[in-house]
């Protein structure tokens, strides 16, 4: 920076031959522009040194010459600024006046050569008129060299004002009075300068009542940064915002045909118009908005700067600032904004805070994406930029399958099918990606050794990156049965192996072989197990989700059902939004209650309720993952339900020779057992399969407490106890093990 020359000089001989090259740097502009301004500052010193002369103690006290000479100038003129620009001071002005000359010519070169220079960067984003440009430098200076403190202080007659205020401002940048109340309006909340919060008031005395000429000014740090040629993000924003790096080109995303071709275009026409355009992307989580965001601002040559919607929400009375540092900075670093969790800012009591950013899209041209899962249409914004929006659908199974491929790449055993993958989890690519990255996780747990991923490794991630919210909707079962537990007539279980099937083969019949394009609704799976209460439904859904390697989540009644008018269907809405993207059963037990028949309508509790089947039936058709309906009465479903149900499965009451397989397989190898006459028990004893299970349990305590060793006394007992629980009568010698089985069944009669 050229050194300050206050004292006197000859004319024309105390400044340096201006260069005439191109500048080669950003740094070397700022400082030839600072020159400028030192000349600036140099010829008010010589100024305010003529008006000073006979004062030593000048800005420490105020003397009666003072207070005659404060009388005797003109209004909104310091002593100084009076005194005409001659001698050393004219030379000054000659200098300025030359220097401002040679500097737009480098600046020309340099543009010409390809030099990027930030002030000129700075001047061009958010329209600076000259004017404001020297403020900037004015600031600019005191951060790069204490010595302006100094100066500034001079200047303005007070030895504590370190910082130039906006008097000295309008003083030094004036050439008349009309000039400096000119120049007024460029210290408005809306002139560029402090919408874009590039310089703010720094008060010692904060008062609202304090003149504006009487206020000081800072530049703010991230544009002093930004100049001296640091691109980091403000550090206001850090938590809320970040830059998207993108290891995906436009080719390499799964995309629909044609989208980036259409959308490249469209947003080049607007920006060559200097027009202002809105995106809004709408999709599930991982299906490409976010990247395909990316991809079209690496075509078009910007940055792309993802702004998290919830998190910047959530900071209350800071948004209004954190919007405008948002859009500051996007300026700042030639950026796009995506603004993400946009749904954030879709509530009701959110309006206020949408209704301030959407005003800020319309400030100048600029491209902005917003991404969500929800529909959204700015009806109630009719002056905002064109909105257009598009909707991301999640991937095909084909392009599943490319994904899981791409994901998977020389990372996992040969053994991994990710055909079945692409099948069973009708996953997004970003959840695709995620699952990978988990089961990574796991195999290194299983082997710290580079170990590939097993399938096993993978089904385990995919389970866990299924939406847990469901979990506050619904109870989640582990699947501990296999078929082997269960005990079934054979062409009962044939049924249960054809639905495992239907599952399995999906993707082949809907996607390759087509049926899909045939079908509107009912692209998923719906199963109606019935029977007796204990016969195995609840064990039939824990084998198919273990066979699959699905989630399965039992829907508590209780969280759903609400007697208040709407509930009901918005609780069922939630269920079935977050198993879409749970990839779970949903398993409804006591179905009748939910699903019964529709009634005659003679009140309005009774058109109600009926609304309700009626959207549990659309919701039904609409969901494509798998639902089972149990029931103990079949009966009571409504017929609309059953005739759109794909597997009908009727759970029998067992026979004798059902219920001693059962009775075999409930009690564990190692459960020391003396004396079990387990035909005796299934054949004089009408009971299903969960009674049964009761039974072992409750006698298997009783021989825990009674010398660790079950008996058949133990099992009489439990028997005993279940039937009162059951509330039926028992009669004197019904658990005789003498009795004839016909005997036996008389008694009960009797």
């Amino acid at each position: 920076m050229n050194t300050l020359h206050v004292k006197e000089r000859e004319s024309g001989s105390g400044h340096p031959r201006p260069e005439t090259g191109a500048f080669l740097t950003s740094i070397e502009h700022i400082l030839a522009e600072l020159e400028r301004i030192d000349l600036l500052v140099e010829a008010q010193v010589w100024r305010a040194r003529q008006s000073n002369k006979s004062d030593d103690l000048q800005g420490l006290y105020i003397s009666e010459q003072e207070i005659d000479a404060l009388l005797s100038h003109p209004i909104g003129l310091p002593r100084w600024a009076t005194i005409p620009p001659s001698g050393a001071a004219a030379d000054v002005r000659a200098a300025v006046a030359q220097l401002a000359t040679v500097l737009d010519a480098r600046q020309k070169m340099s543009a010409g050569a390809g030099v990027p220079l930030r002030l000129q960067t700075l001047t061009s984003r958010f329209s600076l008129s000259p004017s404001e440009v020297d403020t900037v430098l004015l600031c600019l200076a005191a951060e790069l060299d204490l010595r302006y403190e100094k100066l500034y202080a001079y200047l303005q007659d007070d030895v504590t004002r370190k910082r130039p205020s906006v008097d000295l401002v309008l003083n030094l940048l004036s050439t008349s009075l009309s000039d400096k109340l000119a120049g007024r309006r460029y210290f408005s909340h809306f002139a560029p300068l402090f919408k874009h919060q590039l310089i703010s008031f720094v008060d010692d005395t904060p008062n609202a009542r304090t003149p504006l000429l009487n206020r000081f000014l800072k530049l703010d740090e991230r544009i002093v940064d930004y100049l001296l040629g640091d691109d980091t993000i403000d550090p206001r924003l850090i938590g809320y915002v970040s830059l998207l790096k993108t290891s995906l080109s436009s080719e390499e995303l799964v995309l629909p045909a044609g989208l980036i071709g259409r959308l490249k275009p469209l947003i080049e026409k607007h920006r060559d118009l200097g027009r202002s355009l809105n995106l809004y992307f709408h999709g599930a989580y991982g299906v490409g908005k976010r990247s395909t965001a990316g991809a079209l601002c690496e075509l078009l040559g910007l940055k792309l700067l993802v702004a998290d919607s919830a998190r910047i929400v959530s900071a209350g009375p800071e948004f209004a600032t954190l919007v405008n540092l948002i859009m500051r900075e996007a300026k700042l670093q030639q950026a796009a904004v995506y603004w993400h969790n946009f749904a954030a800012l879709l509530a009701e009591e959110q309006r206020d805070a949408m209704a301030l950013l959407l005003q800020e899209l319309q400030a100048g041209p600029n491209v902005t994406f917003f991404g969500g899962e929800a529909l959204w249409e700015p009806s109630d914004f009719p002056h905002l930029p064109p909105f257009i929006r598009i909707s991301f659908p999640r991937p095909s199974y084909p392009e599943r399958l490319l994904l899981w491929d791409r994901a998977l790449a020389g990372k996992a055993s040969p053994e991994v099918d990710t055909a079945n993958l692409a099948n069973k989890f009708r996953f997004s690519g970003g959840q695709i990606r995620d699952a990978a990255t988990t089961a990574q996780n796991l195999a290194q747990r299983r082997s710290p050794e580079d170990t590939p991923m097993e399938m096993a490794d993978l089904l385990e991630a995919c389970r866990l990156q299924s939406n847990r919210k469901l979990a506050a909707l619904a109870t989640q079962i582990v699947p501990r049965h296999r078929w082997s537990d269960i005990i079934l007539p054979a062409d009962k279980l044939s049924q249960l192996r054809e639905i495992c099937n239907a599952v399995e083969y999906r993707s082949l019949v809907y996607d390759q072989w087509g049926f899909d394009d045939k079908l509107s609704l009912g692209r998923g799976l719906s199963l109606l197990f019935s029977g007796p209460s204990g016969t195995g439904k609840t064990m039939g859904a824990e084998i198919l989700a273990g066979e699959l390697g699905l989630d399965l989540y039992k829907i508590d009644l209780s969280t759903v059902v609400s007697k208040y008018i709407g509930e009901t269907e918005k609780n069922l809405a939630r269920i079935f939004a977050e198993a879409a993207t749970s990839n779970a059963i949903l398993f409804f037990d006591e179905a009748d209650a939910l699903f019964g028949k529709r009634s005659e309508v003679r009140d309005s509790h009774d058109r109600y309720a009926n609304i309700e089947i009626n959207y549990l039936l659309q919701r039904m058709e609409e969901y494509e993952g798998t639902v089972i309906l149990a029931t103990n009465l079949r009966r009571n479903m409504d017929e609309a339900f059953v005739r759109r149900i794909q597997f009908t499965i009727e759970f029998p009451f067992p026979s004798a020779e059902q219920r001693l397989a059962i009775w075999q397989g409930i009690f564990p190898r190692q459960m020391p057992h003396a004396g079990l006459d387990l035909e005796f028990m299934a054949r004089r004893f009408e009971i299903t399969g969960g009674s049964i299970r009761n039974i072992a349990l409750a006698a298997a305590f009783l021989g825990a407490a009674d010398g660790g060793c079950v008996t058949m006394q133990h099992l009489i007992h439990a028997m005993r106890q279940e039937y009162q629980k059951m509330g039926k009568v028992v009669m004197e010698g019904e658990f005789a093990r003498d009795k004839s089985p016909a005997t036996a069944a008389s008694g009960r009669k009797e």
